[in-house]
């Protein structure tokens, strides 16, 4: 065999690494395609909404940044994002800690865990709107569930989706009931990770539970903190389908938050162009969240 079909030449190699990289860019195409025409038209598009006045039905008007004007002296707006930040602040604290405390339970040794696992874990798959329908009969003045035995114990039973006091805290219990098992399921396989050893050598040195908890558990699970802490702030600023169905805003605009302010807008009144800015802006909210939580995270770790 010759030396020149023993190795093959630089130019055939060329070719050879061209016609794989066209066959990979042949096999992306059709996924970069779906993520251009379902994301990034769709995010630039509406940008460009923002700056007009559009009914949907006819041309848009160029208004330049009046519709940005407008939601920062928009009083309803405000209450939104009040309401928003509020539910937040209710909701994070108790799905994380209560998630954190179901999957320390879970992770010990007895019998039926597996079947605890899955009722904690259950909820997490239903729908929003079954979720929701069973909590508004729980929560049901008269004849709910939870109004007949807080009566039972001979405490005053509120009307809990008909209160501007008791609306929100509704919610949050939907809420922390429906997606709790996500955190739970995050939570479990972060402490399967930490070494057994760690606990056993520490239970040998002396330690108590608090102590094997402080110092062997928070530090193993600081990433899963950090992951689920953004993501459960995240999801809760987002929050749009248990108040849609629960209160749809209600009672007197106590529950209405910056997700459902934005739907109004764009599909009760035919606003695209405000719609569009309350979500650029409501977007630039959450990034400027995320990107604190991040930093703030990122540096404790590093300490």
């Amino acid at each position: 065999m010759s030396q020149r079909t023993a190795n093959p030449s630089g130019d055939s190699i060329r070719k050879a690494r061209k016609r794989d990289a066209l066959s990979g860019y042949a096999f992306i195409a059709p996924y970069f395609a779906a993520l251009f025409f379902m994301m990034v038209y769709p995010i630039l598009n509406g940008l460009y909404i923002s700056f007009h006045e559009w009914d949907i039905l006819g041309v848009p008007d160029f208004t330049g940044i009046e519709n940005y004007h407008r939601l920062f002296t928009d009083s309803v707006f405000w209450s939104s994002l009040r309401n928003t930040l509020e539910f937040t602040a209710l909701s994070v604290p108790l799905l994380i800690i209560l998630g954190l405390l179901v999957a320390l339970a879970l992770n010990e040794s007895f019998r039926g865990r597996s079947v605890f696992r899955g009722i904690f874990f259950f909820p997490y798959l239903l729908s929003i709107s079954v979720a929701t329908t069973i909590w508004i009969w729980l929560l049901q003045n008269r004849y709910g569930l939870l109004n007949y035995y807080l009566r039972e114990f001979g405490i005053a039973a509120p009307d809990w989706l008909n209160s501007t006091t008791w609306a929100m805290p509704a919610i949050v219990i939907t809420t922390l009931w429906w997606t709790m098992g996500f955190n739970l399921i995050i939570f479990l396989a972060g402490l399967q990770d930490i070494p057994e050893q760690l606990y056993e050598a520490a239970r040998i040195d002396g330690a108590n539970p608090w102590h094997c908890f402080r110092h062997i558990t928070l530090p193993g699970l600081r990433r899963i903190f950090r992951f689920v802490i953004i993501m459960q702030v995240i999801a809760s600023l987002k929050i749009f389908g248990q108040v849609y169905i629960m209160t749809e805003g209600g009672p007197f605009g106590s529950t209405r938050v910056l997700s459902m302010y934005l739907y109004e807008q764009a599909f009760t009144y035919f606003r695209m162009g405000y719609a569009s800015a309350v979500g650029y802006v409501f977007l630039v909210i959450v990034m400027i969240l995320t990107f604190v939580q991040w930093k703030i995270m990122g540096a404790e770790e590093r300490d």
